[in-house]
C-alpha cells in the first residue's frame, strides 16, 4: 500500500494569554491508502488536534505533512478549502445537519459549488443516502429521524463527494450502542470499500472495529499497533 499521509515532526503550539500550549510535540505518523485507523488519546493529549491538521482545517505550526503526495503544509486557504472539498469527507460527533431541511438536501451540500446540475446533485445525494441504508427517507428534516439515522446522513453527505479519506471525530459519541455498531458497520464497509478512514475516539470498544490504533499522549505518539488484519478476516 502507498503512503496517503505522511506526518513528520509536527509540533503545534497555542498561544492561551500569555501561555505557550504545545498541542503536537515532534508528532511522526505514516498512513496507507485504504487503511482503517482509529486514534486514541485523553482529553488534551492532542488527538483532535491532529485530526484538524490531517483534515486541512488548521496547520502546523512547524513540520511536515504531506497527503497523497502535496505538501499540505505550504498550501494557501483557497488551496486547503479545494482539499477538503475535493479530496476529504467529514463525520462529527455532532451530526451538523440543518434542522429544517431535508436529508436529501443536507446530502446535496458539499456538491454546491461544483457545478454539477440540481438533477446531478439529488442523483448523487440520493446514492449516498441509498448506500448508508436511508432510501426511502430523503425528504425526512433531521426532527424526523433517529440519532443513528442522522449520523447516516452526516455520513452520506460526507460521501457525495467520493472522497479518498473519511474523518471521523467521535462519530458514536451521541449515540446508543446499537445505533453505533450501525454506524460502525458503515464505516467498516466503506472502507472494505477502499476508502482511508480515521477515527478518533476514546472508546475501546469503538476503536477495536478498526485496523490499526494509535494512541497519543502529551502530543506525541505513545503508541501504534495493528490491532487486527481484517482485509483478510
Amino acid at each position: 500500500m502507498a503512503p496517503l499521509i505522511v506526518c513528520e515532526d509536527l509540533w503545534k503550539v497555542y498561544r492561551v494569554g500569555d501561555v505557550e500550549v504545545q498541542a503536537l510535540r515532534g508528532l511522526s505518523v505514516t498512513i496507507n491508502e485504504g487503511e482503517f485507523v482509529a486514534i486514541m488519546g485523553t482529553s488534551g493529549s492532542g488527538k483532535s488536534t491532529l485530526m484538524n491538521i490531517l483534515g486541512c482545517l488548521d496547520q502546523p505550526s512547524k513540520g511536515r505533512y504531506q497527503l497523497g503526495g502535496v505538501e499540505v503544509e505550504r498550501l494557501l486557504p483557497d488551496q486547503l478549502a479545494e482539499i477538503r472539498n475535493q479530496r476529504l469527507g467529514f463525520v462529527f460527533q455532532s451530526f451538523n445537519l440543518i434542522p429544517r431541511t431535508s436529508a436529501l438536501e443536507n446530502t446535496q451540500l458539499p456538491l454546491m459549488y461544483r457545478g454539477l446540475s440540481l438533477k446531478e446533485q439529488r442523483a448523487l445525494a440520493s446514492a449516498a443516502l441509498e448506500r448508508v441504508g436511508l432510501k426511502g427517507r430523503e425528504h425526512h428534516t433531521p426532527t424526523q429521524l433517529s440519532g443513528g439515522q442522522q449520523q447516516r446522513v452526516a455520513i452520506a453527505r460526507a460521501l457525495v463527494t467520493s472522497p479518498s479519506l473519511l474523518l471521523a471525530d467521535e462519530p458514536t459519541g451521541n449515540l446508543d450502542t446499537r445505533s453505533s455498531d450501525e454506524i460502525m458497520a458503515i464505516l467498516e464497509g466503506l472502507n472494505h470499500d477502499g476508502i482511508t478512514v480515521i477515527l478518533v475516539t476514546h472508546e475501546i470498544d469503538i476503536a477495536a472495529h478498526a485496523a490499526r490504533e494509535i494512541v497519543i499522549k502529551d502530543g506525541h505518539v505513545l503508541s501504534d499497533r495493528t490491532v487486527h488484519d481484517r482485509a483478510h478476516s
